[in-house]
């Protein structure tokens, strides 16, 4: 399964995260976030790093999302608040789009990949606040769909099970606090999903 860890300020974080099995590293370049990181610190970390990374944005002027995408060397930009599909379309990278569950997401191209999250005007994700499963499931038999919102060790397995998203993105269920990710929360989230298809009781 694919597993994107969001919200990566540190190093120490980016490497606990891909040491564990992540897929994909997230950075938050909205600059009303907690988890918001600098651009230097980002084309930092990702030098150093062998996974692909995904840059997050709100409704930024489309210049400055593709200034940071080339400077940090994004491999994705994922797009967090109002944007159209004419405004993806000028993105110089591949796009994913953050969506809710009551959003009009069969007028996205197949091509922009949906993440599915929890509906917050100010916070823009990262809530910890969970979506209606059922209703993503329907999506996810659609298309590929990245779940989020409020994902954690204690509900990842039953939330992939009922789901069966493409992959997961995980930012507040594996933090210590905003943008401080906790290793071991990394570890267990990691450790449930690859438990999930086969978990047995003790």
């Amino acid at each position: 399964m694919f597993v994107k860890i969001c919200g990566i300020t540190r190093q120490q974080d980016a490497d606990a995260a891909i040491g564990a099995g992540a897929s994909a590293l997230g950075f938050v370049f909205w600059p009303m976030s907690p988890r918001r990181v600098d651009v230097d610190v980002a084309r930092q970390i990702a030098s150093r790093v062998s996974v692909p990374t995904v840059g997050v944005f709100v409704d930024q002027p489309i210049d400055e999302v593709n200034g940071i995408a080339h400077t940090v060397g994004l491999g994705v930009v994922q797009l967090h608040g109002a944007e159209s599909v004419d405004y993806a379309r000028q993105i110089r990278r591949p796009v994913w789009k953050a969506l809710t569950l009551g959003a009009a997401i069969d007028a996205w191209p197949a091509d922009i990949l949906i993440l599915l999250d929890a509906h917050d005007p100010d916070r823009k994700g990262g809530t910890g606040r969970t979506i209606d499963w059922t209703q993503a499931a329907e999506v996810a038999k659609r298309r590929q769909v990245l779940l989020a919102g409020g994902l954690k060790p204690e509900n990842v397995g039953d939330a992939v099970a009922n789901v069966r998203p493409y992959g997961i993105d995980v930012s507040s269920g594996v933090e210590a606090a905003p943008g401080i990710k906790d290793p071991g929360r990394i570890k267990a989230l990691f450790e449930a999903l690859h438990g999930s298809h086969h978990a047995t009781r003790s």
